[in-house]
């Protein structure tokens, strides 16, 4: 399977579609942050590993508490993916912060800055 095709394609999103259901509604664990979301996920072609990029609304104490709550979780998060998805071999799951969405909205606000300077 290659990375771009659409079997690839179409695992990733079922992947990601479980891993947000589970991390929404499944976990307990008061270290993750309930605007925790799952963003990207990318499965390796040979179905035995992925990363996962979550984005959390907060700040870094709330992102880093959020990360080290999900790789605790990681045996648990795997054990429920087995069960909502099937696939040949359960990926090891990497989870990786996510700073686009942080980053966009520094960006917005430099823009609107600068527009609202030159509009005085």
């Amino acid at each position: 399977m290659r990375k771009n095709s659409r079997k690839n394609t179409r695992v990733n999103g079922e992947v990601q579609r479980a891993l947000a259901e589970v991390i929404r509604g499944e976990i307990k664990d008061p270290r993750i942050s309930p605007w925790a979301s799952v963003v990207a996920v990318e499965v390796a072609p040979d179905l035995k590993s992925c990363k996962a990029w979550i984005s959390v609304l907060g700040g870094d104490e709330d992102r880093a508490s959020t990360l080290e709550g999900l790789q605790s979780a990681e045996g648990f998060i795997r054990r429920q993916l087995a069960a909502k998805v099937n696939l040949r071999n359960t990926p090891e799951i990497t989870f990786v912060m996510d700073q686009s969405i942080e980053y966009g909205v520094n960006m917005s606000q430099k823009i609107d800055e600068i527009v609202g300077g030159k509009e005085d």
